[in-house]
Formats: C-alpha cells, sequence, structure tokens
C-alpha cells in the first residue's frame, strides 16, 4: 500500500531550483553519469526472488527521465530476455503496478492506452478523454493518434465518433485531429470580434449557439483564447467560464470548461484535477496517477505551485494526508 505513496511523493518532491527554459519546468529530469545496464541489473535483482526490494524500484523509476527508462526497458530485456513491464506486473500490483507501469511507457503510448481505456466496455470515460485533448499540444495528440492507429489499425478519430455523440462528439473530434492554429500573433481586434461573437451565441440571444463556441474554442490558437477571454470579460460583464456553465452542460460544458480553463493555465487546470482527485472520502489514484506521470518531465513544478496557491497547503502534504488516510482505512 505504501509503496504506491512512496512513488508518487518522489514524483512531487523534487527541488523548486530547477530552471525555467521551455521542457524544465518538470520534478524529473535526466539523470547525470545514467547507465542503463548498471540500472536495468539492480532492478532485476530487485525484481527476482520472493519479495521484491519496492525500494530500489521506486528509487530508480522515479529518478530517471522517460528517454533514460526506455534505455533501461531496452537494457532489461538484452539482459533477462524478459520485458520490465511484463516483471513488473508480474511482481507488483493494483495502483502501484499501474503507477509503475505507466513510468516505463513512452508518453505518447501512455496517453494512447489511456484513451483506449476510457473507451473500452460499456460505458467511456469521458472525464479521461476531456483531460487528455483538452491540455494536449497539437504534437501530443498527433503522436497518440499515430500509435493508436499502429497499434488498432483503426484511426482514432473513427473510434471516438462511435463512442461519442451531438455537440460534445463535434467538440472532441476537432481537438482530437491535432490542428489547432499555433499562431502565436495575437491581433487584438480579431480577439474582440471573436468575443463578440462568443457572447452573441449565447449570453446576448435566447438559446445558444454551440457550433460557434466549438469552432472558436477548438480551432483558434492559444494565445488567440487567451485574448478572447479578456475581451469576452469587457463585453459581457461575466467570465466565458461562467457564460458556458450558465448557457450549456454535461460533457459538451466539461469539455469547453476544461478547453477555456487550459487556455488561462495548464498547470492550474491539472492542481484542481489533482485536488479533486484527493477530495472527499476516497482517492481517485487513476486520475493521480495519470497527472503525476504525464506531468512530471513538462510542467509539475508549475502545478505544485498553483496548488500551494489555490488551496493553501502544497501538493506533496495533500499526497501525504491522502496516503495517511489509505493506510488507515
Amino acid at each position: 500500500m505504501g509503496s504506491l505513496w512512496d512513488d508518487l511523493e518522489s514524483l512531487v518532491d523534487a527541488p523548486s531550483s530547477f530552471s525555467a527554459k521551455s521542457g524544465e519546468r518538470g520534478t524529473i529530469k535526466p539523470k547525470a553519469n545514467f547507465n542503463a545496464e548498471q540500472d536495468a541489473a539492480a532492478l532485476k535483482k530487485a525484481l527476482e526472488g520472493l519479495g521484491t526490494n519496492e525500494k530500489i524500484v521506486i528509487e530508480i523509476l522515479t529518478t530517471r527521465s522517460s528517454a533514460q527508462r526506455q534505455l533501461i526497458c531496452k537494457a532489461y530485456e538484452k539482459a533477462t530476455s524478459r520485458t520490465l513491464v511484463k516483471d513488473l506486473k508480474g511482481d507488483t500490483s493494483g495502483n502501484f503496478e499501474d503507477l509503475l507501469v505507466a513510468l516505463v511507457t513512452p508518453p505518447a503510448e501512455y496517453d494512447c492506452h489511456e484513451v483506449m481505456r476510457a473507451m473500452k466496455g460499456a460505458g467511456t470515460k469521458d472525464k479521461v478523454l476531456i483531460e487528455i485533448f483538452a491540455s494536449r499540444s497539437n504534437q501530443q495528440i498527433k503522436d497518440l493518434s499515430d500509435i493508436y492507429f499502429k497499434e488498432t489499425k483503426k484511426q482514432l478519430t473513427a473510434a471516438l465518433e462511435s463512442e461519442v455523440s451531438g455537440d460534445y462528439s463535434k467538440a472532441l473530434l476537432l481537438l482530437a485531429l491535432g490542428k489547432r492554429d499555433e499562431s502565436t500573433t495575437v491581433d487584438v481586434n480579431k480577439a474582440r470580434e471573436d468575443a463578440k461573437t462568443l457572447y452573441n451565441a449565447g449570453e446576448k440571444k435566447w438559446g445558444t449557439d454551440e457550433s460557434k463556441f466549438i469552432e472558436i474554442l477548438c480551432k483558434k490558437s492559444i494565445p488567440h483564447l487567451r485574448q478572447t477571454v479578456i475581451e469576452y470579460k469587457n463585453i459581457s460583464g461575466k467570465t466565458l467560464q461562467q457564460s458556458i456553465e450558465g448557457e450549456m452542460s454535461g460533457d459538451l460544458e466539461n469539455l469547453l470548461v476544461a478547453v477555456v480553463k487550459c487556455v488561462k493555465s495548464v498547470p492550474g487546470y491539472f492542481a484542481e484535477l489533482l485536488h479533486e482527485s484527493m477530495k472527499g472520502a476516497g482517492t481517485d489514484e487513476s486520475t493521480l496517477n495519470r497527472i503525476m506521470v504525464s506531468r512530471s518531465e513538462i510542467d509539475l513544478l508549475d502545478i505544485r505551485a498553483e496548488f500551494k496557491k489555490l488551496y493553501k497547503h502544497s501538493l506533496l502534504s495533500a499526497i501525504q494526508i491522502c496516503r495517511a488516510t489509505s493506510v488507515s482505512v
């Protein structure tokens, strides 16, 4: 039980004095003097025999970058003729197993498998689809789509289309194409025009023209939308999020609100999701694991800072409280 929490604490508890350069806002960075063969040998020893040396497994997998973990996987397979994933699954279980497997899975493949899991079985886990497609870049979405096609020989958009419907389907499929405008220049007049279009399609009229919201929020560039959010508040007196919540419902509302939150601050969005995952009677370990692993090399330092700002206590202390509650149950 404690091993899952040890893993999560290791991911979040990194030094704050970390470079603010692009791609260096994660808590995990490449280990200096890295040796894949040595790490593979240490993992082999830790996993062999009657008991698993979980401390060694955690120490290695939470202090190497994803690229380094892939090299460890190759070295492990070369040394044992078995995959590290298979041995981790054989020696661990439950959420701890899920977290370890996530750590040794390449990011695009992990995203893809999370989307596949969300579509598997009787009901679709729309919460997972919304989280992934609202927050990922065009390139991340293209990468996970390529993996999906490679593994299933089917287009991801076709699979999603068979799972979801209505305006929610239209919005989700637009995001799943990975073709959001990527221009970085912002024309304030055009942003104001889009804000007026959104106001006229919602607050100003009886009924809502959802198509206008979908078209603008799922296609326009993030810098443009950031300005549009500001212009909308000036025109409407309400925030765009408040208007969407008042005008829409269900999965479409949840998706478009997630997009707006990500436009304002991706770290802030994930801080909220982490708080939700640990709030109340039970912990949503799958959401907790997914965010911690997928953001550990991207912006977990910023998520950590946003969490402290929003909830007045640290992400580490929240995880430690969950751990204590989990152990005492």
